[in-house]
């Protein structure tokens, strides 16, 4: 309790009086959290526990033990407790781009740094800054996320908003907030995220390997194929947003453009879509609303995530090692640190080359970014 006084006066101090009110959220949100924790022995204890909540903690005491075991994840208080917060989403993170360009609206923070979002704990203070943003000219995107990380400050609970998962994706979830323990950068945004999506691909990929069955494995792999073809889609158009919010035209050009190709990467997706078999799974992320706010939101999730699989492969598999260089990286100047990405990326892309023949586009092998539809 005394670790978060201290943090939360330190937020307090750092602004004005809308900073103030933010802060204060941000620490009695966090608190109540904290306090409706209980540790899941308890719960999987209790008599009036339903059988089907029971089943589940037990199967996250088991992914929490392969976490430490064979992941070298952190053996700490973390996803050892279970709370019901009465709401499907712990935060709304809140992203902000301009009309006419990709780039996202920073938010910087003590301790953490500049981050391309802010996160409520109640929606509808989320709304309103939301609404603040559009009045100032700003594409927006509410997304709800269902688990975040405290880095290690303190014992993250297991929370309703995501023990319903299908089982892979819940043992995937665990694995990237853990992941958030081991290195983080600050102020890189996508350096983190991608990091946490490469560690949680590698740990699904053993957890199934050894305890799933043959139909588990089958489905978890058709649904990182369909991801990474989702991934592609829209890196395709961001693309093609990014080359003509170049070109010299007027505003009601620009407009008009822009309109057209997401109007095209509409007709696209449902091309895409009905070579899936009319799987729907990423109708919702279509539902919000396409602008650039909402590709700044899905692009911190996928930017480096080749770049931590040729880390690993150099590692030979080893998570001790391949977390020490991420540690490396993540301690590096953010200018250095980037080159030694763009170094891993290239690596990538001759390693693709070789096995296709195909030449490979940069950014185009995140096969496993974030979740469906990239709301964390």
């Amino acid at each position: 309790m005394r670790r978060l006084v201290a943090i939360g006066a330190t937020l307090l101090l750092a602004g004005g009086c809308s900073t103030v009110q933010y802060y204060a959220q941000a620490v009695s949100g966090h608190l109540d959290v904290m306090q409706r924790a209980r540790p899941i022995e308890q719960v999987i204890a209790a008599p009036d526990t339903p059988e089907t909540l029971r089943q589940r903690l037990e199967y996250v005491q088991a992914v929490r033990a392969f976490a430490v075991s064979e992941l070298a994840l952190p053996d700490n208080g973390s996803y050892r407790s279970y709370a019901d917060i009465g709401r499907p989403y712990v935060v709304w993170n809140v992203f902000a781009a301009p009309e006419f360009s990709l780039q996202p609206h920073q938010n910087c923070f003590p301790l953490v740094g500049c981050v391309s979002y802010r996160g409520y704990y109640d929606f509808e203070a989320a709304e309103r800054e939301a609404e603040r943003l559009k009045r100032a000219g700003y594409d927006v995107f509410i997304g709800g996320v269902p688990a975040y990380s405290t880095l290690g400050w303190f014992d993250d609970p297991v929370l309703n908003t995501f023990i319903g998962y299908p089982k892979a994706e819940l043992a995937r979830l665990i694995f990237h907030e853990l992941a958030h323990q081991i290195a983080f950068a600050k102020g890189d945004t996508q350096f983190n995220e991608s990091f946490a999506v490469a560690v949680e691909q590698e740990g699904v990929r053993r957890w199934l390997s050894k305890h799933g069955t043959p139909a588990d494995l089958e489905a978890y792999l058709a649904h990182r194929q369909r991801r990474a073809e989702f991934i592609d889609l829209v890196q395709r158009y961001r693309d093609k947003l990014a080359r003509w919010y170049a070109t010299p035209v007027s505003e009601a050009e620009m407009r008009a453009g822009k309109a057209r190709i997401i109007a095209e990467m509409g007709e696209a997706y449902r091309e895409l879509k009905a070579s899936w078999g009319g799987y729907a799974g990423y109708d919702r992320w279509f539902a919000k609303g396409v602008n650039n706010a909402l590709f700044a939101s899905f692009a911190a999730y996928t930017e480096h995530v080749p770049a931590f699989e040729v880390l690993l492969q150099q590692a030979q598999g080893d998570m001790p090692k391949f977390y020490a260089a991420v540690r490396a990286l993540a301690a590096q100047d953010k200018a250095l640190r980037e080159t030694r990405l763009a170094a891993l990326h290239a690596t990538r892309r001759a390693l693709a080359e070789a096995e296709t023949g195909i030449q490979a586009e940069g950014g185009r092998f995140t096969a496993s970014a974030q979740a469906e539809p990239v709301e964390r």
